[in-house]
């Protein structure tokens, strides 16, 4: 009994241990804030703030987005992706409209994703956390959701 216990004992150490350095070794968990002053917003208004909050969710990552618009309305949206292109939903109101997202690790620390709306592609996202994994940029391409063409190039610093 007491063998049974202690194997008992190990595999449940060596599952929080393993949780806890996939944790560790994903660049993209954390705290992150959007610096305005580093960013591009074409054709704009860059939000006047905006933080998001990525957590390990299983195989993926959620992410937690607030923060106040230009014109000083709330910003707050989430999703759950899982790398694996499959279309997720997004709870909020996203900037770009998209009512989904998928994504796909390119490596460690990159990874696209594609906005969608009604299942129609809305924009892409190039997303990239620095090697010393301080700063994320998010290069994001798409439509408006007045239907204008835009280019944004979004700087993160980790909290």
């Amino acid at each position: 009994m007491k063998c049974v216990l202690q194997f008992v004992a190990i595999a449940v150490l060596a599952v929080v241990c393993a949780s806890a350095a996939q944790t560790q070794d994903n660049s993209l968990v954390g705290t992150w804030k959007l610096d305005v002053t580093k960013s591009k917003f074409d054709p704009g208004p860059a939000p006047k703030s905006l933080t998001r909050s990525v957590e390990a969710a299983g195989d993926g990552v959620k992410y937690t987005f607030t923060g106040v618009a230009a014109d000083g309305t709330a910003l707050s949206y989430s999703f759950t992706v899982h790398f694996d292109g499959k279309d997720n939903p997004v709870s909020g109101t996203m900037p770009a409209g998209a009512d989904s997202i998928s994504a796909k690790r390119v490596d460690a620390n990159h990874f696209v994703a594609t906005l969608k709306k009604g299942g129609k592609e809305v924009g892409t996202a190039n997303v990239s956390v620095s090697a010393d994994g301080k700063t994320t940029t998010v290069e994001s391409t798409g439509v408006t959701a007045a239907g204008a063409k835009s280019h944004d190039v979004q700087v993160y610093d980790k909290q």
